[in-house]
């Protein structure tokens, strides 16, 4: 596939900026729905980051409650995608609500009790911020993906997820050893080829589901556009045989 095909295909898969436009439909039903799938998509890369800046679960449940008011209110209508990816439009989100967090503590007269804790945050530079936004980011879209194979699996009966679960966790067991071990875990025989062929078919399928996560987070990106959302990702090494098999 090339280039230009590759572009085609992209733009008919369904993005997050289509959900983000339904959001803000005059039909409250249909905005509601996209509302909580918004939620539901990356609210888990929300609360990480939240977590992260904060150091403070409570502050963070509380800045994660604040920002899913605002979206499930209508209050992100100012969602452009000409103005860039959508992971960019919710960092700008999350530094304001972290940026006003940390002002409002610090307008807070401090206590002088010796035993007093330390506070739970350090206001970080825009530099960490946004590292640990986009590991954030990164660390939703894999786990999706770790989800979406699980579920294939549970359907399929192709024990993909299990096989590369079990490698994941046991990087250095040789094929022999994991065949074993899986076999017993399958409750079938595994062979030492057998679970080099299904650990090469599962890494695909896995490389795939990360790949499409990506492409959802885009607004109808070309192919190029896609690939320098994998680099900025540190996802290129994973989804790199499965663009290959798309072009």
């Amino acid at each position: 596939m090339d280039n230009e095909n590759m572009d085609a295909h992209l733009s008919q898969i369904q993005t997050l900026w289509t959900l983000v436009r339904q959001a803000h439909d005059e039909s409250a039903r249909a905005a509601n729905q996209a509302q909580k799938q918004l939620i539901d998509r990356y609210g888990g890369a929300v609360k990480r980051y939240l977590l992260g800046a904060l150091r403070d679960a409570e502050a963070a449940d509380d800045l994660f409650q604040e920002f899913a008011y605002r979206l499930l209110h209508g209050d992100m209508k100012g969602a452009d995608p000409d103005r860039g990816r959508f992971r960019y439009f919710v960092k700008g989100v999350l530094f304001h609500l972290v940026a006003d967090h940390h002002k409002k503590q610090k307008r807070k007269p401090q206590s002088l009790h010796p035993d007093a804790p330390e506070p739970a945050a350090v206001e970080a530079s825009v530099a960490d911020q946004d590292r640990e936004f986009l590991a954030s980011w990164r660390d939703e879209i894999l786990s999706r993906s770790w989800t979406a194979l699980e579920e294939e699996e549970k359907k399929s009966g192709k024990p993909f997820y299990t096989v590369l679960r079990f490698r994941v966790e046991h990087a250095k067991m040789p094929s022999a050893k994991m065949a074993d071990e899986l076999g017993a875990k399958l409750g079938k025989p595994v062979t030492a080829a057998g679970v080099r062929q299904s650990l090469h078919r599962a890494r695909e399928r896995f490389a795939d589901l990360v790949l499409d996560e990506v492409i959802q987070s885009l607004d109808n990106p070309k192919a190029d556009q896609l690939e320098q959302e994998l680099i900025d990702l540190g996802l290129m090494e994973y989804c790199r045989p499965a663009l290959e098999r798309r072009e």
